[in-house]
């Protein structure tokens, strides 16, 4: 006797919400037999609200994935800010420097780099996207997980579900992960990541500039109506003086922080903080159950690539349950899992290591090893070809990428 549902994602983030709406569009699946678990649902947008503190800054590949899940569209076009440019310099040297590493989208043939997008639009229109294709949505907490050799039962409080497969896409804190004895391996950087939005003497002129300080990153990114998201990586006991100082404060802390880049900064929203820490699940999947973004892997966000990573191993989760539905397969069966896990923990491995060699790298105050540093950004400022590469895979357009990804019918389920 078959489970009553295919697939059951716990998690409506952007990973999950997006995997359901892939999976119930785009898996060859009856999208009745695929549901979605949330505690609690996103709020719904309010028409000309202040942008939302979380922002995610999202790839080509991201896009192209979006499309597929019929969620691309949904979004308020006028609410997205394309950014067209990105600038990268270390603090001994200035944004307009030799030292600095500039990207322009005309250079590569390309109209933009990515877009920056309020986090929870992207959740309401994947959800939306999902449930418009008769995907079932279930408003309950998950209370246990038991996984039999033909389905897994999933409590939900009030209520049993039974499914095929089981995803957890349910943060770092994961109940999945935990309920089904995944281990994970964390690393504290002792490091707090400050969000806030704020305004700016100058234009943000569609450029993500990025200033390697230190005691840790800081990064604007443009906004839709004209201000900047930022994500300010600082040593623990720089927070709370950044946090619990005034507004005005804060914003002259700010514009030395970041060099004057675009004059005056004036904070315009509260400001929210959370630690940072990387995470890796010691596998990704167990039978019937696969576990996928923060619930899997977690890095540090100097390149914002947080969001983009869930977004990716949704669609290779897809990809690889597309591909048993089509030949009668289990799609909880762990050699289909396997290939799903396989593809995606080497791409995150890549990235995880990248983003802590870069932090390690850039944390340099000055002398010797700055310089080199500065020489290197310079050397590859000059050189058209590598600044191509570094383009691409800030496109996500580099390795191996699931299908959709590469925008192979992304078009299919966008309507």
């Amino acid at each position: 006797m078959s489970a009553p549902y295919e697939v059951v994602v716990v998690g409506a983030g952007l990973a999950g919400a997006c995997a359901a709406a892939l999976l119930g569009r785009q898996a060859g699946l009856d999208p009745g037999r695929v549901a979605l678990l949330e505690a609690e649902w996103p709020a719904p947008g309010t028409t000309g609200s202040a942008p939302e503190l979380r922002v995610a800054a999202l790839s080509r590949a991201s896009e192209h994935v979006l499309r597929a899940a019929g969620a691309w569209h949904r979004l308020d076009a006028a609410r997205l800010c394309a950014y067209e440019r990105m600038c990268v310099w270390h603090e001994t040297t200035a944004a307009d420097g030799p030292g600095a590493l500039h990207f322009d989208a005309a250079d590569i043939g390309e109209p933009d780099l990515g877009h920056i997008a309020e986090m929870p639009a992207l959740q309401r229109a994947c959800i939306e996207s999902f449930r418009e294709a008769g995907g079932r949505l279930i408003e309950a907490p998950l209370t246990g997980v038991t996984i039999g050799q033909d389905a897994v039962r999933v409590q939900t409080g009030d209520a049993t579900l039974e499914t095929r497969l089981l995803v957890g896409a349910d943060g770092a804190q994961s109940a999945v992960r935990q309920q089904v004895g995944l281990g994970v391996r964390t690393q504290d950087y002792h490091q707090r990541a400050i969000v806030a939005t704020v305004g700016s003497e100058r234009p943000h002129a569609h450029t993500a500039w990025q200033r390697f300080l230190h005691s840790g990153p800081l990064a604007l990114l443009p906004l839709f109506e004209g201000s900047c998201s930022i994500v300010w990586s600082v040593d623990e006991p720089l927070a709370r003086p950044l946090l619990e100082c005034t507004a005005s404060e804060f914003g002259e802390r700010l514009t030395e922080a970041v060099a004057q880049v675009l004059g005056s900064m004036q904070l315009r929203s509260e400001r929210l903080s959370f630690p940072l820490r990387s995470l890796v699940a010691g596998s990704y999947v167990v039978p019937r159950c696969a576990l996928i973004g923060d619930a899997a892997h977690v890095i540090h966000p100097l390149a914002g690539q947080g969001a983009n990573l869930g977004v990716l191993d949704a669609a290779a989760l897809c990809e690889a349950v597309a591909a048993a539905a089509a030949e009668h397969e289990d799609t909880g069966a762990l050699r289909i899992l396997r290939g799903y896990e396989q593809q995606r923990r080497t791409h995150n491995r890549i990235m995880d290591a990248a983003m802590s060699a870069f932090r390690t790298g850039f944390a340099v105050a000055g002398g010797p090893m700055a310089w080199v540093l500065n020489q290197g950004l310079a050397a590859v400022d000059r050189s058209p070809p590598l600044k191509r590469a570094f383009a691409r895979a800030a496109l996500g357009l580099t390795g191996e990428l699931p299908r959709f990804a590469r925008g192979s019918g992304a078009q299919q389920g966008a309507a």
